[in-house]
């Protein structure tokens, strides 16, 4: 019987899981996560989502800048003595010797289908890459990025309109059922940790705000993958008479023409292959707009060179 789980996790996808453990009676002794940010302008600080519903749930909090050689944090946990502990994108490294401090072990939950995709952005970068499915793997945490050995994977089917967002929202409910079951396996020694094949690792390295150019003389659906992985953010986004413009929503379109120029009035993009009809559009310090109200009083029309001039 379970009698202290810890838990580790930051963003909105790992909220479902601790609401999950808590709903059904899993006891989570303490919280870690992120510390409280400043928000854009400095104004205030901005607690993570998960520290927020741990404060909801009245679960004790924890927020150290740092693990590595923090002495109080290896002691309060070496006192604590949990018998497992569940990581969930918190964000930040667990040393080595910090592992053994979980009787059961530390055990992850990764957005991904490893050994495809591990690292910061597994989502991301499986939308870009044009996947046509994605998952989450159940695995027990050791002295490597994302390779230690996996007890489950469970897979779902990523669409051509299936953007970031979408796909972190039902990985993230896939895992707050599935982990359930994944605990009673351990605790009841029914799980069985296989290694990783090492050899068929790829990686989802940090996305960054440069990546989201788009690049017109792709296809238009590598331009899609990119609109869909990037968003909500930072978002896919081109240059246009200085003023940045972030594509939202879009889909493939059938028409041709020369890469980066509007081919029709419904602002249908020319791409190396095909073309890309934009839905939904946001222009640098605007509110979002679909494309037919945003072309009312845009001075992007057919014909306009959208090659980031």
């Amino acid at each position: 019987m379970l009698k202290k789980i810890l838990f580790m996790g930051s963003p909105i996808f790992a909220v479902p899981i601790l609401k999950s453990l808590y709903q059904n009676g899993y006891p989570v002794s303490v919280v870690y996560t992120q510390p409280p940010k400043k928000s854009n302008r400095g104004m205030k600080t901005q607690k993570s989502p998960v520290h927020n519903m741990a404060e909801t749930l009245n679960i004790d909090v924890r927020t150290p800048e740092n693990l590595k050689g923090n002495l109080a944090e290896y002691n309060f946990l070496e006192e604590l003595n949990a018998d497992l502990a569940i990581v969930v994108a918190y964000g930040k490294i667990l040393p080595e010797n910090f592992l053994p401090l979980a009787k059961m072990g530390f055990i992850n939950i990764h957005a991904s289908i490893l050994p495809s995709w591990r690292g910061a952005a597994p989502i991301q970068r499986s939308i870009m890459n044009l996947d046509n499915k994605t998952g989450i793997s159940i695995m027990k945490i050791n002295n490597k990025l994302d390779s230690g050995p996996i007890c489950n994977k469970y897979e779902i089917e990523i669409r051509k309109q299936d953007n970031a967002e979408i796909i972190s929202e039902k990985l993230s409910m896939l895992a707050s059922t599935k982990i359930l079951d994944e605990i009673d396996n351990i605790i009841e020694g029914r799980a069985n940790f296989v290694e990783q094949d090492h050899k068929k690792a790829t990686y989802a390295h940090k996305i960054t705000k440069a990546e989201g150019m788009v690049n017109w003389n792709k296809r238009a659906d590598e331009i899609l993958g990119l609109v869909n992985g990037l968003f909500p953010t930072p978002g896919a986004w081109f240059i246009y008479k200085g003023e940045r413009h972030k594509i939202l929503k879009a889909e493939v379109g059938n028409a041709t023409g020369e890469p980066g120029i509007v081919l029709s009035e419904n602002l249908e993009i020319g791409c190396k292959e095909k073309s890309l009809k934009i839905i939904e559009i946001q222009r640098e310090g605007k509110r979002a707009q679909k494309s037919g109200e945003f072309l009312l009083g845009s001075k992007i029309i057919k014909g306009s060179n959208l090659n980031n001039v």
